[in-house]
């Protein structure tokens, strides 16, 4: 990766020895998917090595979040084996597995987090992506939805123990509730999310009326969203709010998990998103001109990801990429394709009952939004 590049991808081909086991419906193998396809359109830079790469968190930055107790049931957990009372700590379940290496895929996932971090505050990189992060709903001393350390609330401790300000914006399917319940009390991040309804989808939290306690009232902005909302929909909801906040708040770092679930064609999710309005939201965000620190997140259709991921490096290295699939990659993954060998996804516009519930569920919430946290915000 050239020296003078102001954005940087960190990555590890060791998150591929890792697995949460053949029938987890996150699929680690996304990741090399991903890189496979970025390479196959030549947008790594030729002149040095792909990406920067990622090590291990050290324990001592995992703890600024997590308790030590929770760390240690983890590690305990690495052999593959449950230990006693893991099911205390959210660890056995279907969603969260207990698999060989499980501490240690953490640890990396983190470690990258913390260097993308490092990246933008020392390096002077603009932009830095860390396709594997966005673990956003692990707590303090629990796993929880596939999420076992929350790599965006270390990495934005970090931060705010340097005296910044950060916004971290969330606009996978479901709501940002780990990383929302650590700054709940603070006024130096600024958290908003988008997400399908709670009423209709895990984790079920995220309502408008959750704004923050105490310094952090009004400093936690929660969007949910009806089944069926379509990529303009959404669209309008998000240019609604969330511009006239990062105006409002000037922050120094903006943090980004980008979830691609909210496509139509993700399995565990109604949302009816397409790759086109996801790409319209990743260009609107680099539009503001930020630091940006850019997380992955959720997506289980795996090939979903690796375009939308595919697209977004694209916009953030500011690079025209032809819509069509490299032929070399579709020869390499013709079976994982499913006939779809373009980037962009055909127009999908919700029409009927869906639709108007959607719309009406998209202007009651961005009005309880404007009436009741801008003017707390000032504006």
């Amino acid at each position: 990766m050239s020296e003078t590049s102001k954005e940087v991808l960190v990555f590890s081909k060791e998150f591929g020895r890792h697995s949460y086991g053949s029938s987890h419906p996150l699929k680690v193998e996304r990741l090399q998917l991903t890189i496979d396809l970025i390479d196959a359109y030549g947008l790594f830079d030729t002149s040095a090595k792909p990406w920067v790469e990622a090590q291990k968190a050290d324990e001592k930055d995992v703890q600024a979040v997590h308790s030590v107790e929770y760390l240690e049931i983890l590690q305990q957990a690495n052999t593959g084996q449950a230990p006693s009372q893991a099911w205390k700590f959210g660890l056995g379940s279907g969603d969260n597995p207990v698999f060989a290496g499980l501490y240690d895929w953490s640890l990396l996932v983190t470690g990258a987090t913390l260097e993308c971090f490092r990246q933008v505050r020392e390096k002077n990189k603009q932009i830095a992506f860390n396709i594997a992060g966005g673990l956003h709903h692990a707590l303090p001393g629990k796993a929880a939805g596939f999420c076992y350390i929350n790599d965006p609330a270390v990495g934005i401790a970090r931060m705010i123990r340097d005296g910044l300000r950060v916004i971290y914006l969330d606009i996978d399917v479901h709501h940002g509730d780990g990383v929302e319940a650590v700054f709940y009390n603070t006024d130096q991040v600024l958290t908003i999310s988008l997400h399908q309804h709670g009423h209709t989808l895990f984790p079920g939290t995220g309502f408008p009326d959750d704004m923050g306690e105490g310094p952090g009232l009004g400093y936690a902005v929660n969007v949910p969203l009806a089944p069926a909302t379509d990529d303009d929909l959404y669209l309008w909801a998000f240019m609604e709010v969330v511009p006239p906040l990062v105006r409002a708040y000037k922050p120094d770092v903006l943090v980004t998990q980008l979830g691609v679930d909210t496509l139509t064609t993700d399995p565990l999710a109604a949302l009816n998103l397409t790759t086109n309005g996801f790409i319209r939201l990743v260009q609107e965000i680099k539009s503001w001109g930020l630091k940006w620190v850019a997380l992955g997140g959720g997506g289980y259709n795996v090939m979903n990801v690796a375009r939308a991921w595919t697209m977004a490096w694209a916009v953030m290295k500011g690079v025209e990429v032809p819509d069509d699939l490299p032929a070399n990659f579709v020869k390499k993954y013709r079976s994982r394709l499913d006939r779809k060998l373009t980037l962009s996804d055909a127009p999908y516009t919700t029409n009927g009952a869906a639709a108007d519930r959607a719309q009406e569920t998209a202007r009651s919430v961005v009005a309880r939004i404007k009436e009741n946290i801008f003017p707390l915000v000032g504006i």
